[in-house]
């Protein structure tokens, strides 16, 4: 295979580490320790570099020799990963020899992958440690750039949340029913709109303190949530006020019986610090069915006018809106402020 002591091999690795050298059949002298790592079961010495690689037929004559002679060649793995190369042949040692010297190219980022390379297996002029750096570089920005995305869109939707959410009691505040109800209107949506109000709540945090009116609040809640469907709406939108809106819910009968067994739970006694809350609720109901034009300002109105109905009658109780009825804004302030 001829004497190649001449050749300060150690050198040709260090500047080319994925060189070959080859004799003029294309016998493999000497294989650089990069591309020995390439395929590290595998002993290219003694083989025909026609036998390792593939190479890419330019259709041009190769001058007698078994590679094209100093231009650009591009060969690729005949076995296992089919890793793509360019390079360029040489004669050396007045042509009895050839130096095969090859790199990865634009496959550089894929080969560091597939291959676990590291910065000792380039040239320590290699401009492809460059292209790694600014490549690693990229993906660290790119990945920071991510989780920020990732942690400010949590934040948002925490703080879209809390701003829709009523801190007491954990249902939607009177901001998140206005929203929800205007896109249910734009959408022709059909629905429910029931209003509660405590009865005797005044009593409970005069009596037995804020305390005690937050657990009555707080137990409302859950009874309030308990007897809706997940696509309702349940908000609290004043100190001892709710609404309810059931979607897709227009039956009266359906309606007064979800108010009545509503009115029952709230009349279960809460216990507190060893004594217990006694409450009631009153109801006003309207639905979508009642309008030509929908206009939800309108049925809060309608539905607070159905409401006093209810308290007038002795509260405890659940009316549907009527026109007949008196509206609120008519009624005595004194009146208004007995409920």
């Amino acid at each position: 295979m001829g004497n190649m002591n001449f050749l300060d091999k150690a050198s040709l690795d260090l500047l080319m580490p994925m060189n070959m050298i080859l004799d003029p059949d294309g016998r493999i002298l000497h294989a650089g320790p990069t591309l020995r790592k390439l395929r590290p079961e595998e002993d290219f010495i003694g083989q025909n570099v026609l036998d390792v690689f593939e190479l890419r037929d330019d259709g041009r004559q190769h001058e007698d020799s078994v590679l094209p002679l100093n231009k650009k060649l591009y060969v690729s793995f005949k076995s296992g990963l089919p890793t793509q190369l360019k390079g360029v042949a040489t004669p050396i040692v007045q042509k009895k020899y050839l130096l095969l010297n090859l790199s990865f190219g634009i496959s550089v980022v894929d080969a560091v992958r597939d291959y676990s390379l590291t910065l000792g297996d380039f040239a320590p002029t290699e401009l492809a440690i460059e292209m790694l750096y600014l490549v690693e570089a990229k993906s660290a920005v790119l990945e920071e750039t991510k989780q920020l995305n990732r942690r400010l869109q949590g934040a948002k939707v925490v703080a879209e949340e809390q701003a829709f959410t009523d801190t007491l009691t954990g249902l939607k505040n009177r901001r998140a029913l206005d929203h929800i109800l205007d896109q249910m209107v734009q959408r022709e949506v059909p629905f429910a709109l029931m209003q509660l109000d405590l009865d005797y709540f005044k009593a409970v945090n005069d009596t037995l303190g804020h305390a005690a009116g937050d657990a009555v609040l707080q137990n409302v809640a859950k009874i309030l949530a308990a007897e809706t469907r997940d696509d309702d709406i349940v908000a609290r939108v004043g100190g001892d006020e709710f609404i309810l809106i059931m979607h897709k819910q227009i039956d009266p009968k359906i309606l007064l019986k979800i108010a009545r067994r509503i009115i029952v739970q709230l009349e279960v006694p809460v216990p507190f610090n060893g004594t217990v809350c006694q409450i009631s609720g009153s109801v006003g109901i309207t639905t979508t069915a009642n309008y030509d034009i929908v206009d939800f300002e309108q049925m809060m109105q309608d539905a607070d006018t159905a409401l006093y109905a209810s308290k007038h009658e002795g509260r405890a109780r659940a009316n549907f809106y009527d026109p007949e009825m008196v509206p609120t804004d008519t009624i005595e302030p004194a009146a208004v402020a007995s409920r």
